[in-house]
């Protein structure tokens, strides 16, 4: 059975004080009010206390029974309304017509102290009518998952959607046998998607206020354009996404970060990452790279997703045809010419980010400098984070973590090569790798480190979660007590390692 719809205790208020509603006002045919279950014995087990005092949420009241029960869904603020929302999506190639939230609901809006509209949502929060058969629920190991590596991910500047807090409902859940339940309570820009406006486009008048809500949103320098003409509003929106998505995809890339799961429900208009389920981070670099479990194909492999991206790009272009140009045909001509862009957005990005990386100061860099580095680190399979800091030790005349990963008559050629280029922007070494060490992270989310971490937290035990968490929110700054969290997994575990969608 659904959990009925019913308010909280006024003592709630406090808690989420200015909850708004804008997108459940405003596009209510994408939305269906719901209730998240009850929870039989809620527990906290993370909350996110920076995040929730940049929002101008009272920690205290989250930290309350009552408070609890909002982040478990199973409490409803006072003059909020919850709502599970509609999309559609292309999942692994294939169109579903209908998905939308099956286990997750929308409870409102936030403005944060530095003025930002973002939604409170929350995920595993119990059935909605989307669950399309599921039991709407989440368990506690996939949503620590997501917490720990959106607040990585964040550490190192990758736009994404934050964790709030991770509640333990006290039910046991059906996976792989029984499971302790959780929910996460997440934060994002918005979580408008591409598969919500493949569902809109297909619901005809919904279309268009939807892309005007999303315009005003996220892009509201866009909002005084005309929307018709050459340069209307529509148009230049779709080019807004493709240069956030672009920008996006480079920086998964250069941390070597592989999503998993790049279906057109999962990519977002602002441009945040969202949806970690069977997310990964390379250890021995690997084009190829997969990790989840329902990727058999390869998909959605380390080295397609910029391909994948502009894919999905291309999804979201068709549905803003009518929007664009009255004609087909000139539509068509126009939205195609600006995901033509994409390519060359994702390279500039790229290049940008990979000559930091290198530690050369101009924005340029020479690709076959970089093909040449990627093929010997795919060759003799490398691990990708740490030979980025092994390059800028041999800057400081540590040759051994280098010597570690390739061998030294193997890459002697490119390092000369490398340290001509570095000659050229007159910088001196130690200024050089310092630069080096801000943008190259010493700490990940290793996949044996956090994989440990969560099977001791299904178990109980949160304290090696609590620790991975501090280590990998500071990812840039060495220190020794954390040198294990440096290393790369045992060779037995990367070849067994999976991730799972968390359903």
């Amino acid at each position: 059975m659904m959990a009925a719809f019913q308010e909280s205790t006024a003592d709630t208020v406090t808690i989420v004080a200015g909850l708004e509603s804008t997108f459940a006002d405003e596009l209510g045919a994408l939305t269906v009010p719901w209730q998240g279950a009850a929870a039989p014995d809620p527990q906290l087990l993370v909350l996110n206390e920076q995040l929730a005092a940049s929002l101008r949420l009272d920690v205290e009241a989250l930290l309350s029974v009552d408070g609890i029960g909002v982040l478990s869904g199973s409490t409803v603020p006072v003059g909020a309304t919850p709502v599970a929302m509609a999309y559609a999506g292309h999942q692994f190639g294939g169109y579903a017509p209908i998905l939308g939230d099956g286990r997750a609901l929308l409870l409102g809006e936030l403005v944060s102290s530095d003025g930002q509209r973002v939604d409170l949502h929350l995920k595993g929060s119990g059935r909605t009518p989307f669950s399309r058969g599921g039991d709407g629920y989440a368990v506690v190991g996939p949503m620590l998952r997501e917490y720990l590596v959106s607040e990585a991910m964040n550490a190192l500047g990758v736009p994404t959607t934050r964790a709030l807090s991770v509640v333990a409902t006290g039910r046991d859940v059906r996976r792989n046998g029984a499971e302790p339940g959780a929910v996460l309570a997440r934060i994002a820009s918005s979580h408008l998607r591409v598969g919500t406006f493949e569902f809109a486009a297909r619901q005809g008048e919904v279309l268009q206020p939807l892309t005007d809500y999303a315009i005003a949103r996220h892009y509201p320098e866009l909002t005084e354009l005309p929307a018709t003409g050459t340069h209307n509003r529509y148009l230049k929106f779709l080019e807004a996404v493709v240069e956030a998505q672009a920008s996006l995809v480079a920086r998964w890339m250069l941390i070597g970060f592989v999503h998993g799961v790049m279906n057109t429900d999962n990519t977002t208009i602002s441009g945040e990452t969202i949806d970690y389920g069977p997310c990964a981070f390379l250890d021995a670099f690997d084009p190829a790279a997969v990790f989840s479990s329902i990727d058999s194909g390869g998909r959605y492999a380390f080295g397609n997703q910029p391909a994948v991206l502009k894919w999905n790009l291309a999804r979201f272009a068709e549905t803003l045809l009518p929007l664009i140009d009255s004609t087909p045909d000139d539509a068509i001509s126009a939205a195609s010419a600006v995901l033509d862009t994409f390519d060359e957005r994702y390279e500039g990005h790229y290049a940008a980010g990979m000559a930091a990386k290198l530690g050369l100061a101009h924005p340029i860099v020479d690709p076959a400098l970089v093909d040449d580095l990627l093929t010997l680190l795919a060759e003799h399979g490398a691990d990708w984070t740490g030979s980025f800091r092994a390059l800028a030790d041999e800057l400081r005349g540590n040759s051994a973590p280098l010597d570690g990963l390739v061998p030294r008559d193997h890459i002697a050629s490119w390092l000369q090569r490398w340290h001509d280029a570095l000659a050229e922007h007159g910088r001196g070494a130690a200024e050089t790798a310092s630069a080096m060490d801000r943008v190259n992270p010493l700490y990940i989310p290793r996949n044996h480190r956090l994989d440990a971490a969560l099977r001791a937290a299904t178990d109980g035990d949160l304290a090696p979660f609590e620790k991975l968490l501090e280590v990998v929110t500071h990812p840039f700054d060495r220190r020794d007590e954390w040198a294990d969290y440096t290393e790369a997994a045992p060779q037995s575990f990367s070849e067994t390692f999976q991730t799972f969608c968390g359903t």
